[in-house]
């Protein structure tokens, strides 16, 4: 079977036959869920295919600027791609560099990230995947450091990791003195483990809004949360 080389979203396409990750439950999950509406300047790091900053940009005022850093060449080319070929264009900028050496001219109001995350786990054998999804050439305390760097005093950093690896993140994002702000679980059904944290990171502590997202209600229907979450963007909602 030929596999599929687009993903069609209600105002935008995203190609990703290029990419290193395709367009998943992640990514979308982070897209609808962080608080970007209010934000002027916005960075995904590790866009990938670019899929977290369309939504960002879908979500927000035409005046929002949107970076998007990315180490992978060829999945730099496919998100500028995406980025020239969607409505918005002239708001989303591609910026090919470490985020260790990214450099820009003023801070931001939001950081979103859908990071690596395995540690310890097998390699899996493309090496292009294996730094997409290991701590190889990001671990979290060199995002965090970077995250530090780029993002304004009151800004916040959103994340979606698997349970283990973001209870980690909590602790460690914590000695760096970023508090959690929201905790979203998220699972495929009712009494199945988590499998994502969708987490929220503010300089300011204080009480973590809590909450949880099902994939399915029953059989194959979706729940109504993540209807509500995701009908701007699914073409089936």
């Amino acid at each position: 079977m030929k596999r599929k080389t687009h993903f069609q979203f209600k105002q935008f396409e995203v190609q990703h036959d290029r990419s290193t990750m395709k367009v998943g439950t992640d990514a979308v999950l982070l897209g609808a869920w962080a608080h970007v509406a209010n934000a002027s300047r916005i960075l995904d790091i590790g866009t990938g295919s670019g899929i977290i900053a369309l939504m960002a940009a879908q979500r927000t005022a035409p005046a929002t600027q949107i970076d998007a850093v990315e180490i992978e060449s060829q999945d730099a080319a496919q998100a500028a791609d995406n980025f020239s070929a969607s409505p918005w264009g002239d708001r989303l900028h591609i910026h090919i560099t470490p985020i260790q050496d990214f450099a820009p001219s003023q801070p931001y109001d939001v950081i979103v990230s859908n990071p690596p995350y395995f540690v310890n786990s097998q390699e899996p054998p493309n090496k292009r995947r294996h730094e997409a999804r290991h701590t190889i050439t990001l671990d979290h305390a060199t995002l965090l450091t970077a995250v530090d760097r780029l993002l304004q005093p009151q800004g916040t950093l959103n994340v979606v990791l698997p349970y283990t690896e973001g209870l980690q993140f909590i602790s460690l994002a914590k000695q760096q003195r970023f508090f959690c702000t929201r905790q979203y679980s998220f699972r495929t059904r009712e009494g199945k483990p988590i499998e994502r944290w969708l987490l929220e990171f503010s300089r300011k502590a204080g009480a973590t809004e809590t909450g949880e997202i099902l994939l399915y209600r029953e059989k194959l229907e979706w729940s109504d949360r993540y209807v509500e979450l995701t009908r701007d963007f699914y073409l089936k909602l």
